[in-house]
């Protein structure tokens, strides 16, 4: 169950949408606030004339310091969805995406900074290259350090050579969702994240179903700031979500039909 802002109550979806250029963003927070801030802040000066609609979903029931409006207000919609109980990482996604009428749509963390100026146009320009299912920039660690945001399909045996010696990856297979930017008809031939994971392997999985169905990963000549706390590395109850996650991935059909496709374009 959620609630809209009452201030956002107008994104909410109609039966007829009609839809506008530009892009819609969506972010979800748990309780992320001086992130947040920051990052809105970052969107309210560098939205280029592109972000036409940010939907920030409070995914905690417990009340968040209200987002603080700029003179002037806002360059772009804002909506809040205010969960009533925690839901999961696709689940928040799809959920924001249900108030989409723009030709784009994209996912961002709250933990990103150092945005670009033209950091839009680039990515919705790019998602728009014909056979580009999904455009994404170059993520960095706050040491200014590329991170590795973009990785083979997390096998045992990738798994265990990662957490090993972390030899270079031999294939791009899918890349961190911390920030994407699709086309809108894409998102929805696509169905979307599964909400079948809770809080990780949502963007492997729509990765390996996007490129399986002919898309392309697309990075664009551009990159910012990731903080990129891995709780998964720290906590139990994260650790568990991550094997619960990672079983599911190896045991649905999406991965080996990935494979499949990988076999079939080596014969080509």
């Amino acid at each position: 169950m959620l609630f809209v802002s009452e201030g956002a109550a107008a994104a909410a979806p109609q039966k007829t949408k009609t839809v506008v250029e530009g892009l819609t963003l969506s972010v979800v927070s748990h309780g992320h606030d001086d992130c947040l801030h920051t990052l809105l802040a970052q969107l309210a000066q560098q939205h280029a004339g592109v972000l036409k609609h940010l939907i920030v979903t409070h995914n905690l029931p417990a009340p968040s310091r209200p987002l603080p409006t700029p003179p002037g207000g806002w360059p772009f919609e804002l909506t809040e969805l205010h969960n009533r109980t925690p839901q999961g990482f696709g689940h928040n996604h799809n959920q924001a995406f249900q108030h989409c009428r723009s030709r784009h749509f994209g996912v961002i963390n709250p933990d990103l900074e150092d945005l670009p100026a033209d950091l839009w146009p680039r990515l919705v320009t790019l998602a728009d290259q014909p056979g580009v299912g999904c455009a994404y920039p170059r993520l960095l660690n706050l040491d200014g350090t590329v991170q590795d945001s973009e990785r083979e399909i997390p096998t045992p045996w990738a798994l265990l050579k990662r957490y090993t010696h972390r030899p270079p990856v031999p294939r791009r297979d899918w890349v961190n969702a911390a920030c994407w930017v699709l086309q809108s008809d894409i998102w929805r031939q696509m169905g979307g994240f599964d909400e079948g994971y809770f809080l990780y392997c949502e963007d492997v999985d729509f990765c390996l179903r996007l490129q399986t169905a002919g898309w392309q990963l697309a990075r664009a000549d551009t990159h910012m700031t990731h903080h990129a706390q891995r709780t998964s590395h720290r906590e139990w109850r994260y650790v568990s979500l991550h094997l619960r996650s990672l079983l599911r991935l190896w045991t649905t059909p999406a991965m080996y039909r990935y494979q499949r496709h990988l076999r079939q374009q080596a014969r080509r």
